[in-house]
Protein backbone atom coordinates (compact mmCIF):
# COMPACT_ATOMS: atom_id res chain seq x y z
CA UNK A 1 0.00 0.00 0.00
CA UNK A 2 1.39 3.46 -1.00
CA UNK A 3 1.82 5.63 1.59
CA UNK A 4 1.01 9.52 1.57
CA UNK A 5 3.68 12.61 2.02
CA UNK A 6 3.44 13.45 5.63
CA UNK A 7 2.50 9.81 6.92
CA UNK A 8 4.51 7.14 8.28
CA UNK A 9 3.83 3.31 8.55
CA UNK A 10 4.09 1.97 12.41
CA UNK A 11 2.53 -0.81 14.32
CA UNK A 12 -1.12 0.49 15.00
CA UNK A 13 -0.97 1.52 11.05
CA UNK A 14 -0.52 4.64 9.25
CA UNK A 15 -0.56 7.99 10.95
CA UNK A 16 0.94 11.59 10.62
CA UNK A 17 4.72 11.98 10.48
CA UNK A 18 5.01 14.55 13.12
CA UNK A 19 3.15 12.07 15.87
CA UNK A 20 4.72 9.68 17.99
CA UNK A 21 3.97 6.69 19.24
CA UNK A 22 4.43 4.38 22.80
CA UNK A 23 3.29 1.41 24.97
CA UNK A 24 0.46 2.36 27.82
CA UNK A 25 3.07 1.05 30.48
CA UNK A 26 5.25 4.12 29.25
CA UNK A 27 2.39 6.87 29.36
CA UNK A 28 0.27 6.25 32.58
CA UNK A 29 0.06 4.56 36.19
CA UNK A 30 -2.00 1.07 35.83
CA UNK A 31 -3.55 -0.89 38.62
CA UNK A 32 -7.04 -2.18 40.17
CA UNK A 33 -9.08 -0.39 42.88
CA UNK A 34 -9.07 -2.89 46.38
CA UNK A 35 -12.77 -2.25 46.47
CA UNK A 36 -15.90 -5.06 46.38
CA UNK A 37 -19.67 -4.79 44.62
CA UNK A 38 -21.42 -4.79 48.13
CA UNK A 39 -19.19 -2.15 49.70
CA UNK A 40 -21.85 0.40 47.38
CA UNK A 41 -23.94 2.59 49.45
CA UNK A 42 -26.87 4.07 47.79
CA UNK A 43 -26.71 8.54 47.54
CA UNK A 44 -23.39 7.35 48.06
CA UNK A 45 -21.14 10.52 48.38
CA UNK A 46 -18.51 9.39 45.59
CA UNK A 47 -18.90 7.62 42.11
CA UNK A 48 -17.91 3.86 42.40
CA UNK A 49 -16.94 1.74 39.22
CA UNK A 50 -17.37 -1.58 39.30
CA UNK A 51 -17.84 -3.67 36.23
CA UNK A 52 -20.64 -2.23 34.35
CA UNK A 53 -21.57 0.63 32.48
CA UNK A 54 -23.58 1.60 35.82
CA UNK A 55 -21.73 3.54 37.92
CA UNK A 56 -22.50 2.73 41.57
CA UNK A 57 -21.94 5.11 44.90
CA UNK A 58 -19.61 4.95 47.78
CA UNK A 59 -19.01 7.02 51.12
CA UNK A 60 -15.05 6.27 50.50
CA UNK A 61 -12.44 7.64 47.98
CA UNK A 62 -9.50 5.88 46.86
CA UNK A 63 -7.75 8.21 44.50
CA UNK A 64 -8.29 12.31 43.05
CA UNK A 65 -7.09 12.89 39.99
CA UNK A 66 -7.51 12.35 36.22
CA UNK A 67 -8.18 8.16 35.33
CA UNK A 68 -9.58 6.06 32.82
CA UNK A 69 -11.24 2.58 34.09
CA UNK A 70 -12.53 -0.56 32.58
CA UNK A 71 -13.46 -3.72 33.80
CA UNK A 72 -11.00 -6.26 33.91
CA UNK A 73 -13.52 -9.75 33.68
CA UNK A 74 -17.13 -10.26 33.62
CA UNK A 75 -19.83 -9.20 30.97
CA UNK A 76 -18.56 -5.49 30.19
CA UNK A 77 -15.10 -6.88 29.39
CA UNK A 78 -13.02 -4.78 27.04
CA UNK A 79 -16.86 -3.19 26.71
CA UNK A 80 -16.74 -0.69 29.80
CA UNK A 81 -14.79 2.24 29.80
CA UNK A 82 -15.13 5.33 31.94
CA UNK A 83 -13.49 8.60 32.05
CA UNK A 84 -13.23 10.97 35.16
CA UNK A 85 -11.56 13.60 36.82
CA UNK A 86 -11.89 13.91 40.75
CA UNK A 87 -12.54 11.89 43.80
CA UNK A 88 -13.50 7.96 43.00
CA UNK A 89 -13.12 4.39 44.12
CA UNK A 90 -12.59 1.31 42.17
CA UNK A 91 -13.75 -2.27 42.45
CA UNK A 92 -10.77 -4.82 42.79
CA UNK A 93 -11.44 -6.04 39.31
CA UNK A 94 -11.63 -2.80 37.67
CA UNK A 95 -8.22 -1.31 36.28
CA UNK A 96 -7.38 2.41 36.84
CA UNK A 97 -5.11 4.08 34.59
CA UNK A 98 -4.00 7.22 35.37
CA UNK A 99 -0.97 9.61 36.40
CA UNK A 100 -0.71 10.45 32.80
CA UNK A 101 2.44 11.71 31.46
CA UNK A 102 3.26 15.03 29.99
CA UNK A 103 2.81 13.47 26.46
CA UNK A 104 -0.42 12.77 26.51
CA UNK A 105 -3.79 14.27 27.29
CA UNK A 106 -6.33 12.07 29.58
CA UNK A 107 -8.94 12.53 27.49
CA UNK A 108 -7.69 11.76 24.49
CA UNK A 109 -6.30 8.74 26.24
CA UNK A 110 -9.57 7.80 26.96
CA UNK A 111 -10.89 8.40 23.27
CA UNK A 112 -8.50 6.24 21.82
CA UNK A 113 -8.49 3.48 23.99
CA UNK A 114 -12.00 3.23 24.22
CA UNK A 115 -12.39 2.74 20.52
CA UNK A 116 -9.48 0.31 20.30
CA UNK A 117 -9.47 -1.78 23.12
CA UNK A 118 -11.90 -4.15 22.61
CA UNK A 119 -10.67 -5.37 18.82
CA UNK A 120 -6.98 -5.74 20.60
CA UNK A 121 -8.20 -8.19 23.73
CA UNK A 122 -9.91 -9.93 20.79
CA UNK A 123 -6.77 -10.74 18.72
CA UNK A 124 -5.00 -12.18 21.54
CA UNK A 125 -7.57 -15.01 21.82
CA UNK A 126 -8.75 -17.73 19.62
CA UNK A 127 -12.25 -17.67 21.97
CA UNK A 128 -14.95 -15.75 20.86
CA UNK A 129 -14.97 -13.95 23.78
CA UNK A 130 -12.45 -12.68 26.54
CA UNK A 131 -13.22 -13.91 30.12
CA UNK A 132 -10.50 -11.54 31.67
CA UNK A 133 -7.82 -8.77 31.08
CA UNK A 134 -4.60 -9.47 31.86
CA UNK A 135 -2.19 -6.62 33.22
CA UNK A 136 -0.08 -6.65 29.93
CA UNK A 137 -2.87 -6.44 27.44
CA UNK A 138 -3.06 -3.00 28.41
CA UNK A 139 0.18 -2.11 29.31
CA UNK A 140 1.65 -3.40 26.26
CA UNK A 141 -0.86 -1.79 23.79
CA UNK A 142 0.69 1.04 21.27
CA UNK A 143 -1.15 4.11 21.30
CA UNK A 144 -0.62 7.06 18.89
CA UNK A 145 0.53 10.65 20.01
CA UNK A 146 -0.09 13.20 18.13
CA UNK A 147 1.20 16.90 19.39
CA UNK A 148 -0.72 18.15 22.84
CA UNK A 149 -2.45 21.09 21.06
CA UNK A 150 -4.01 18.87 18.05
CA UNK A 151 -4.81 16.13 21.05
CA UNK A 152 -7.10 18.64 22.61
CA UNK A 153 -8.53 20.32 19.42
CA UNK A 154 -9.25 16.17 18.58
CA UNK A 155 -10.74 15.87 22.33
CA UNK A 156 -12.99 19.37 22.09
CA UNK A 157 -14.63 18.02 19.05
CA UNK A 158 -15.37 14.33 19.88
CA UNK A 159 -16.56 15.83 23.39
CA UNK A 160 -18.81 18.53 21.81
CA UNK A 161 -20.10 15.31 19.58
CA UNK A 162 -20.96 13.77 22.97
CA UNK A 163 -22.73 16.32 24.35
CA UNK A 164 -25.09 16.54 21.33
CA UNK A 165 -25.38 13.09 21.88
CA UNK A 166 -26.11 13.64 25.38
CA UNK A 167 -28.33 16.06 25.10
CA UNK A 168 -30.62 13.86 22.28
CA UNK A 169 -31.13 11.33 24.81
CA UNK A 170 -32.40 13.44 27.49
CA UNK A 171 -34.90 14.85 25.30
CA UNK A 172 -35.46 11.41 24.31
CA UNK A 173 -36.04 10.50 27.23
CA UNK A 174 -38.42 13.60 28.01
CA UNK A 175 -40.27 12.91 25.29
CA UNK A 176 -40.59 9.01 26.27
CA UNK A 177 -42.13 10.42 29.62
CA UNK A 178 -44.64 12.76 27.83
CA UNK A 179 -45.78 10.49 25.80
CA UNK A 180 -46.52 7.68 28.61
CA UNK A 181 -48.59 10.14 30.30
CA UNK A 182 -50.36 11.11 27.65
CA UNK A 183 -51.11 7.08 26.78
CA UNK A 184 -52.07 6.70 30.68
CA UNK A 185 -54.40 9.80 30.12
CA UNK A 186 -56.05 9.10 27.27
CA UNK A 187 -55.98 5.34 26.70
CA UNK A 188 -58.13 5.20 30.24
CA UNK A 189 -60.29 8.13 29.48
CA UNK A 190 -59.55 10.26 31.78
CA UNK A 191 -58.57 12.75 29.71
CA UNK A 192 -61.00 13.32 26.79
CA UNK A 193 -60.43 15.10 23.28
CA UNK A 194 -62.35 18.13 22.85
CA UNK A 195 -65.85 17.08 20.51
CA UNK A 196 -66.38 13.99 22.42
CA UNK A 197 -68.99 13.20 25.21
CA UNK A 198 -70.66 10.04 26.06
CA UNK A 199 -69.41 6.97 28.43
CA UNK A 200 -67.10 4.32 27.14
CA UNK A 201 -68.05 0.84 26.97
CA UNK A 202 -66.20 -2.32 29.85
CA UNK A 203 -64.47 -4.24 27.25
CA UNK A 204 -62.38 -7.32 27.60
CA UNK A 205 -59.21 -7.46 25.75
CA UNK A 206 -60.73 -10.68 23.94
CA UNK A 207 -63.77 -8.58 22.72
CA UNK A 208 -61.97 -6.43 20.56
CA UNK A 209 -59.00 -8.69 19.39
CA UNK A 210 -58.05 -12.06 19.16
CA UNK A 211 -55.04 -13.92 17.84
CA UNK A 212 -54.39 -15.06 13.97
CA UNK A 213 -54.15 -18.77 14.12
CA UNK A 214 -52.77 -19.07 10.23
CA UNK A 215 -49.74 -21.19 10.33
CA UNK A 216 -47.15 -21.80 7.48
CA UNK A 217 -44.67 -24.67 7.35
CA UNK A 218 -41.84 -23.27 5.36
CA UNK A 219 -40.26 -26.75 4.17
CA UNK A 220 -43.61 -27.69 2.67
CA UNK A 221 -44.82 -24.18 1.16
CA UNK A 222 -41.20 -22.85 0.40
CA UNK A 223 -38.97 -19.70 1.28
CA UNK A 224 -40.68 -16.32 2.65
CA UNK A 225 -38.91 -13.46 1.76
CA UNK A 226 -40.30 -11.06 4.66
CA UNK A 227 -39.82 -13.06 8.28
CA UNK A 228 -39.86 -11.01 11.49
CA UNK A 229 -37.99 -13.49 14.11
CA UNK A 230 -38.23 -11.50 17.89
CA UNK A 231 -35.05 -10.24 17.83
CA UNK A 232 -36.22 -8.20 14.47
CA UNK A 233 -38.36 -5.96 17.15
CA UNK A 234 -36.71 -3.09 18.79
CA UNK A 235 -37.52 -3.20 22.61
CA UNK A 236 -40.15 -0.54 23.92
CA UNK A 237 -39.96 1.28 20.41
CA UNK A 238 -42.56 -0.11 18.18
CA UNK A 239 -40.36 -0.76 15.06
CA UNK A 240 -38.25 -3.14 13.11
CA UNK A 241 -34.96 -3.25 13.62
CA UNK A 242 -34.74 -5.64 10.39
CA UNK A 243 -36.06 -8.94 9.61
CA UNK A 244 -34.76 -12.16 7.58
CA UNK A 245 -35.72 -14.79 5.24
CA UNK A 246 -38.05 -18.05 6.01
CA UNK A 247 -35.93 -20.59 4.65
CA UNK A 248 -37.20 -24.21 3.53
CA UNK A 249 -35.54 -25.74 6.74
CA UNK A 250 -37.73 -23.30 8.94
CA UNK A 251 -39.74 -23.86 11.82
CA UNK A 252 -43.42 -23.38 11.40
CA UNK A 253 -44.17 -19.71 10.93
CA UNK A 254 -47.43 -17.03 11.92
CA UNK A 255 -49.11 -15.73 8.99
CA UNK A 256 -49.72 -11.87 9.45
CA UNK A 257 -51.45 -9.29 7.35
CA UNK A 258 -50.84 -5.49 7.02
CA UNK A 259 -52.74 -3.81 9.82
CA UNK A 260 -51.78 -6.70 12.18
CA UNK A 261 -50.53 -5.91 15.76
CA UNK A 262 -47.56 -8.24 16.29
CA UNK A 263 -46.83 -8.62 19.92
CA UNK A 264 -43.55 -11.07 21.18
CA UNK A 265 -45.18 -13.42 23.79
CA UNK A 266 -41.98 -14.78 25.42
CA UNK A 267 -40.72 -12.39 27.99
CA UNK A 268 -43.58 -9.68 27.44
CA UNK A 269 -41.51 -7.33 30.15
CA UNK A 270 -39.32 -6.33 26.86
CA UNK A 271 -42.38 -4.78 25.00
CA UNK A 272 -41.84 -5.96 21.50
CA UNK A 273 -44.32 -4.62 19.50
CA UNK A 274 -45.00 -3.61 15.94
CA UNK A 275 -48.00 -2.93 13.41
CA UNK A 276 -47.63 -4.81 10.78
CA UNK A 277 -47.55 -2.49 7.63
CA UNK A 278 -47.25 -5.27 4.92
CA UNK A 279 -47.85 -8.71 4.93
CA UNK A 280 -45.41 -11.75 6.09
CA UNK A 281 -44.47 -14.56 8.56
CA UNK A 282 -43.21 -14.30 11.54
CA UNK A 283 -41.88 -16.68 14.64
CA UNK A 284 -44.61 -18.68 16.89
CA UNK A 285 -43.16 -16.67 20.29
CA UNK A 286 -45.23 -13.29 18.53
CA UNK A 287 -48.84 -13.05 19.12
CA UNK A 288 -50.45 -11.79 15.89
CA UNK A 289 -53.34 -9.81 17.36
CA UNK A 290 -55.98 -8.63 14.81
CA UNK A 291 -58.50 -6.26 15.62
CA UNK A 292 -62.31 -6.98 15.54
CA UNK A 293 -63.10 -4.03 13.41
CA UNK A 294 -67.11 -3.41 15.24
CA UNK A 295 -65.20 -2.22 18.15
CA UNK A 296 -61.37 -1.52 17.99
CA UNK A 297 -58.98 0.01 15.08
CA UNK A 298 -55.70 -1.29 14.52
CA UNK A 299 -54.01 1.72 15.46
CA UNK A 300 -55.75 2.01 18.88
CA UNK A 301 -55.04 -1.35 19.49
CA UNK A 302 -51.38 -1.03 18.95
CA UNK A 303 -51.21 2.29 21.43
CA UNK A 304 -53.17 -0.09 23.82
CA UNK A 305 -50.50 -3.03 24.32
CA UNK A 306 -47.67 -0.22 24.90
CA UNK A 307 -50.18 0.31 27.99
CA UNK A 308 -48.04 -0.63 31.50
CA UNK A 309 -50.80 -2.20 32.12
CA UNK A 310 -51.40 -4.61 29.40
CA UNK A 311 -47.40 -5.62 29.93
CA UNK A 312 -48.24 -6.35 33.45
CA UNK A 313 -51.23 -8.91 32.52
CA UNK A 314 -49.28 -10.08 29.59
CA UNK A 315 -46.56 -10.15 32.53
CA UNK A 316 -48.45 -12.96 34.11
CA UNK A 317 -46.75 -16.22 32.32
CA UNK A 318 -46.24 -19.99 32.17
CA UNK A 319 -43.33 -21.24 31.74
CA UNK A 320 -40.33 -20.52 34.41
CA UNK A 321 -36.89 -20.94 32.02
CA UNK A 322 -38.95 -19.56 29.14
CA UNK A 323 -41.60 -16.92 30.45
CA UNK A 324 -44.76 -16.48 28.02
CA UNK A 325 -47.82 -14.64 28.41
CA UNK A 326 -51.06 -17.03 28.71
CA UNK A 327 -53.64 -15.55 26.24
CA UNK A 328 -56.20 -16.86 28.98
CA UNK A 329 -55.18 -14.06 31.21
CA UNK A 330 -55.12 -11.56 28.21
CA UNK A 331 -57.91 -12.20 26.92
CA UNK A 332 -60.17 -11.15 30.04
CA UNK A 333 -58.35 -7.95 30.53
CA UNK A 334 -60.64 -5.21 31.07
CA UNK A 335 -60.32 -2.01 29.14
CA UNK A 336 -62.73 1.07 28.63
CA UNK A 337 -62.86 1.28 24.83
CA UNK A 338 -64.50 4.83 23.68
CA UNK A 339 -66.23 4.81 20.11
CA UNK A 340 -64.16 4.26 16.45
CA UNK A 341 -64.34 7.87 16.00
CA UNK A 342 -62.51 8.83 19.34
CA UNK A 343 -60.37 5.94 19.05
CA UNK A 344 -59.12 7.56 15.47
CA UNK A 345 -58.77 10.77 17.30
CA UNK A 346 -56.94 9.15 20.23
CA UNK A 347 -54.48 7.05 18.23
CA UNK A 348 -53.51 9.98 15.52
CA UNK A 349 -52.36 12.56 18.82
CA UNK A 350 -50.42 9.12 20.18
CA UNK A 351 -48.90 8.29 16.80
CA UNK A 352 -47.99 12.00 15.97
CA UNK A 353 -45.67 11.49 19.41
CA UNK A 354 -44.54 8.36 18.24
CA UNK A 355 -43.06 9.76 15.44
CA UNK A 356 -41.44 12.91 16.88
CA UNK A 357 -39.75 10.25 19.23
CA UNK A 358 -39.00 7.93 15.88
CA UNK A 359 -37.73 10.71 13.98
CA UNK A 360 -35.40 12.14 17.19
CA UNK A 361 -33.79 8.92 17.62
CA UNK A 362 -33.36 8.67 14.09
CA UNK A 363 -31.48 12.08 14.22
CA UNK A 364 -29.56 10.25 17.54
CA UNK A 365 -28.47 7.16 15.67
CA UNK A 366 -26.95 9.59 12.59
CA UNK A 367 -24.67 11.21 15.40
CA UNK A 368 -23.67 8.28 16.59
CA UNK A 369 -22.71 7.48 13.46
CA UNK A 370 -21.25 10.74 12.50
CA UNK A 371 -18.93 10.28 15.92
CA UNK A 372 -17.51 7.00 15.02
CA UNK A 373 -16.82 8.17 11.64
CA UNK A 374 -14.78 11.24 13.09
CA UNK A 375 -13.07 9.00 15.94
CA UNK A 376 -11.94 7.09 12.87
CA UNK A 377 -10.30 9.73 11.16
CA UNK A 378 -9.14 12.38 13.55
CA UNK A 379 -7.39 9.34 16.13
CA UNK A 380 -5.66 8.32 13.18
CA UNK A 381 -4.82 11.61 11.59
CA UNK A 382 -6.55 10.67 8.57
CA UNK A 383 -7.98 13.98 9.05
CA UNK A 384 -5.69 16.69 10.68
CA UNK A 385 -7.74 19.83 12.88
CA UNK A 386 -6.29 23.07 12.17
Amino acid sequence: MEIKPGYKQIEVGVIPDDWEVDYIENLAQITTGGKNTQDRIEDGQYPFFVRSQTIERINTYSYDGEAVLTAGDGVGTGKVFHYINGKFDVHQRVYRISEFNERIKGYFFFLYFSSRFYNRIMQMTAKSSVDSVRREMIAKMPVPIPPKTEQEAIAEALSDADALIEALEQLIAKKRQIKQGAMQELLTGKKRLPGFSGEWEVKRFGDIAQPRNERIDPRRTGPHEFCIELEHIGQGTGCLTGYTRAETNSSLKCVFQKGDVLFGKLRAYLRKFWMADRGGVCSTEIWVLVAKRSQVISEFLIQLVKLDQFIEVASTAYGTHMPRSDWNVVKNWEIFLPSVEEQAAIAAILSDMDAEIAALEAKLAKVRQLKQGMMQELLTGRIRLK
